[in-house]
């Protein structure tokens, strides 16, 4: 959430920073800043607006001109949106500029300190807070004084900072969100995200929690928030600029429905060993000895991740005969659980920068705990942080909901599941029988996102339902959860999604029919106590829509999708649903990318 860019060279900056925003408006915001100088300016120049970064662009005047900024796109957590709580906040002698992601957990308390020493606040914001303690600092150097500021500071931050004073350079720091150097042809750039920096710069340098980094045009240096020197060294980055295009489609959710088959592919690709029927994980860094040691499989994600991870707990149940369960990440941090040595810990994330995911692994790390990632982006903090673990190969996903990096990241949890499977019990011939079924999932894929047409004219008849209900058993049950939340998500309409087997514990007094019911039917052994649901809700004159392998006599209509094996059926009865929520929010008008209130990559609490 929120957007960080900053540029600091011999280029015109502003251009460059509202572009940068511009790609990352995926990341959710309400409104958006830039504020400028140059090396024989005098001072800072600021402009600020509610909306969106083209608002902010319409207010920048012809002659906003200079070679060094800082920009921010702001999604709330401290005030409503306005052009005042809008980032960059300035000092009040106009000499400090911030930009800052994050929640200083005690603004209030150095707020109310500062107003006591005849500070003069101007928004509401946590942030504001940050700029004035800079600006008091007595401190020479911009570095200390950043550096003393941080030290009163409790929280999670990305910050980027410009000083009137100190105009040949950006200070910039990191605790619990991203920051990304961006090292060009003598100029720098920084920014929260890679995605505004790939059409300039390939060479990243990612900061690590604690760690802060001076930019200059030409030159660079790391160090702790300590003043320790630190020897952060670039990266390449593998996505091109072009990954972050629309390619034709009307929208980025759109065009990364249909990216599915190729990204299967990729995560597929060079991971799978005939001879032994198993399966590669080269990041994976457990043996065959420190796999039978596993007793038990705990899995921790949020939102979308979170139901990835529930597939995943049961296809390594089914195929390692491993108990595994998946919980939110965000409820596992704070209930003091027990760490088990002999518990194998998965940490799920898109971004690898999901704040509450992230806490989590550090809180098991601290207990001595193995913790594997399966997240998207190489070299982010979870993958960082983590013991070993599986990148999903989704490529970029700019979209703030999640199609193509869910389906991959079920796919990785059957690699997984796989893997582990057949160093315990699997049979050979159970193996080959998996690797089968992954390798037709891209096929697969491809014969339901032709279906789109029928699937379009059966969410427009859905458009206008105040709420729905999705129902699933065992395997369809976190399927009808990433669905319904899916539908929340792009569309606003209510949703809920529920076990098949609980309907008569309470949700049959919902139907009606105004109230559709979405039924995840599988054709395996469940089928026919799945059926028996479909009879629950029309003897109650409920609508019906099944996602089926085969024609269900009660439903009203059927999307039918190709049979793999029952262990990875979940992965594919997901994406006809990915086009329902889509085609439903087309039909409503929605903003399909960027939902209100929400937000890609959260970095917060």
């Amino acid at each position: 959430m929120c957007g960080i860019v900053g540029y600091i060279g011999k280029r015109d900056v502003a251009p460059l920073l509202l572009e940068g925003l511009q790609r990352l408006e995926y990341r959710g915001y309400d409104s958006a800043g830039v504020v400028i100088t140059s090396p024989k300016a005098s001072g800072l120049k600021m402009v600020k607006a509610k909306g969106r970064v083209r608002d902010l662009e319409a207010k920048v005047p012809s002659r906003f001109k200079g070679t060094t900024g800082i920009a921010h796109t702001r999604w709330a957590t401290h005030g409503a949106p306005s052009d005042e709580n809008a980032h960059p906040h300035m000092s009040g002698d106009d000499k400090v500029a911030v930009v800052h992601n994050g929640i200083i957990d005690n603004a209030a308390e150095l707020r109310a300190k500062l107003s006591a020493d005849g500070v003069e606040f101007l928004s509401e914001t946590d942030t504001e807070v940050l700029t004035h303690l800079i600006a008091r600092s007595q401190a020479d150097k911009l570095e200390e004084k950043v550096r003393e500021a941080l030290r009163h500071v409790e929280g999670t931050y990305g910050i980027a900072v410009l000083h009137a004073d100190f105009n040949d350079r950006i200070v910039v720091a990191r605790n619990g969100s991203p920051v990304v150097l961006g090292i060009g042809e003598k100029e720098m750039f920084v920014a929260s995200d890679v995605a505004a920096l790939v059409s300039h710069t390939r060479q990243v340098v990612t900061l690590d929690d604690g760690e802060m980094a001076t930019i200059k045009a030409d030159d660079y240096r790391t160090y702790t928030t300590e003043g320790s020197r630190t020897t952060a060294s670039p990266t390449t980055v593998e996505w091109e600029a072009e990954s972050y295009d629309m390619g034709g489609h009307d929208t980025y959710m759109h065009k990364e429905i249909f990216e599915q088959p190729d990204a299967v592919d990729r995560v597929l690709r060079g991971r799978i060993d005939d001879r032994f029927s198993t399966v590669h994980l080269g990041g994976l860094n457990l043996d065959a000895h420190d796999a039978r040691k596993v007793r038990r499989v705990k899995i921790l994600g949020c939102g979308t991740s979170y139901h990835a991870g529930m597939i995943g707990a049961q296809m390594i149940e089914e195929l390692a005969r491993i108990p595994a369960d998946a919980e939110p990440a965000s409820e596992f941090r704070y209930r003091n659980a027990v760490v088990d040595p002999d518990t194998l810990y998965i940490a799920v994330s898109q971004s690898g920068e999901t704040y509450d995911v992230l806490a989590a692994v550090q809180e098991l790390k601290r207990k001595g705990a193995r913790v594997l990632g399966v997240v998207n982006v190489v070299g982010s903090a979870i993958a960082r942080e983590a013991d070993a673990g599986v990148y999903v190969h989704a490529g970029p996903e700019v979209c703030v909901v999640s199609t193509k990096c869910f389906t991959n990241t079920t796919v990785a949890f059957g690699l997984l599941a796989l893997h582990l499977g057949r160093i315990r019990d699997l049979s050979v011939s159970d193996g080959k029988r998996i690797i089968d079924g992954l390798r037709k999932l891209p096929g697969q894929i491809s014969e339901i996102l032709e279906q789109e047409d029928e699937i379009k004219k059966i969410a427009e008849q859905y458009a206008e339902a105040r709420s729905m209900l999705f129902i699933g058993r065992v395997r369809g049950y976190p399927v009808a959860r990433e669905a319904s939340l899916k539908l929340k998500e792009v569309s606003y309409i209510h949703a809920e999604a529920y076990p098949a087997s609980e309907l008569k514990h309470g949700p049959l007094a919902l139907i009606e029919p105004a109230l559709p019911t979405v039924a995840i039917v599988p054709d395996d052994d469940l089928l026919e106590k799945n059926r028996a649901a479909l009879e629950e809700i029309k003897a109650r004159s409920g609508q019906i829509l099944a996602v089926a392998h085969q024609e269900q006599e009660k439903a009203d209509q059927t999307i039918l999708v190709p049979k793999n094996e029952n262990e990875l059926d979940p992965i594919l009865m997901g994406i006809p649903l990915q086009l329902l929520a889509y085609h439903t929010a087309l039909a409503l008008g929605r903003d399909i990318d960027k939902p209100r209130n929400l937000a890609k990559s959260v970095t917060v609490e």
